[in-house]
């Protein structure tokens, strides 16, 4: 029986209210029942998570947590989302463009993630 593909993304954080709170702030996600050592969001069609980290992994050792791992977002208004998170201050890594995937731009977040917002699906 062959894998059909990604169920569930979670990224480990410093610190999980924090950084809860700037998916819920700043990009509108909703909590949903999770265990305690995360907090998973009500994100369709894959579950998206932010986790404690995992004993043994150090997140400050590591000087950009997403490495080569690539976390995308769909936004039904990505421009209007990169608008608000410059006015609060949120670091852009990658300043909107038009391409295949409609408007697309790059944040980091309170860890440091690189992550990538879009408007087309």
């Amino acid at each position: 029986m062959p894998v059909t593909g990604p169920d569930f993304v979670s990224i480990q954080v410093r610190d999980l209210e924090r950084s809860a709170a700037f998916y819920e702030q700043r990009l509108g996600l909703v909590r949903q029942p999770g265990p305690p050592h995360a907090v998973v969001f009500a994100t369709s069609p894959i579950a998206f998570a932010v986790r404690e980290a995992v004993a043994g992994f150090d997140l400050d050792a590591t000087p950009e947590p997403s490495g080569g791992v690539a976390l995308w977002l769909l936004a039904p208004d990505a421009q209007a989302i990169h608008d608000d998170l410059v006015a609060q201050g949120v670091p852009i890594v990658t300043p909107p463009a038009d391409g295949p995937f409609g408007r697309t731009f790059t944040f980091a977040d309170p860890d440091g993630y690189r992550v990538t917002l879009h408007d087309r699906g």
